[in-house]
């Protein structure tokens, strides 16, 4: 196992150097939606009968910094290792495809987790939270950050340069994360917007994610277990098979 410790470390270095970059911009950014969308709607929204909008707000913010941190790590570290050709000597490795898939992947739950630690732990100082399931919570954390990561793996291997890559971030994590219930609760959406937000998986993460503060949530969690766990096999299985394939990387 001494391989695919050493690529868990050597990515966890990668993005802990820059943490500053890395870990504090992002909770910065989540604080400052956080601001910006309780000083403007907290006062007219309750959210569940009597969930304070500002309450309601910060699973949601730190289950999509969790996402797209975990999408980042990964993606980022294979298009900047192809780029600059270094990857080579990954593959020369004698790691297995299995050891590959969970260095990166578990590297990126790390700095996806210590985002969302860390704006849970600023927001705490600002607005009370209810923490009433927290095997929940650590299980949807865990396992979409897992997910993201199995996708940023995805990303990283089929995009050949940066503005590849930006798309695929711009035009399908960023609206697929924005548009899960983030930021308002989809049951107050007219119904088809509300039939189409339940075709996002990202929903469903965010959604089992709140459930395990207030014990209430728009979907029941058993459902958002089962898309996750799917979401989880498919994005997996596609990155383990494109690993093992050397797809995009060994030719």
């Amino acid at each position: 196992m001494t391989g695919l410790f050493t690529l868990f470390r050597k990515e966890l270095l990668r993005f802990w150097k820059v943490s500053l970059q890395t870990v504090a911009a992002p909770v910065l950014s989540s604080l400052l939606y956080l601001l910006i969308f309780s000083h403007a709607m907290a006062v007219h929204i309750k959210v569940f009968g009597s969930v304070p909008y500002t309450a309601f707000l910060i699973p949601g913010l730190a289950m999509m910094s969790v996402l797209q941190n975990a999408f980042a790590n990964t993606s980022s570290s294979l298009i900047q290792s192809k780029i600059t050709g270094n990857l080579v000597f990954v593959l020369l490795s004698p790691l297995r495809s299995w050891e590959l898939f969970a260095g990166y992947v578990a590297a990126s739950i790390v700095r996806g987790l210590a985002v969302g630690l860390g704006l849970i732990f600023v927001a705490l100082w600002f607005v009370p939270l209810e923490f009433r399931h927290p095997q929940w919570i650590a299980v949807f954390a865990v396992l979409g950050a897992s997910m993201l990561a199995s996708l940023g793996l995805i990303a990283g291997i089929w995009a050949e340069k940066f503005d590849q890559m930006a798309a695929f971030q711009n035009f399908i994590i960023v609206p697929a994360t924005f548009l899960s219930g983030v930021f308002y609760s989809v049951q107050s959406l007219p119904p088809f917007w509300m039939a189409i937000s339940h075709l996002n998986p990202f929903f469903y993460l965010v959604d089992g994610f709140r459930y395990g503060f207030f014990g209430v949530s728009d979907a029941s969690p058993w459902l958002c277990l089962l898309a996750a766990l799917i979401g989880n096999a498919v994005c997996g299985g596609v990155a383990w098979a494109w690993l093992q394939r050397g797809y995009k990387l060994r030719n």
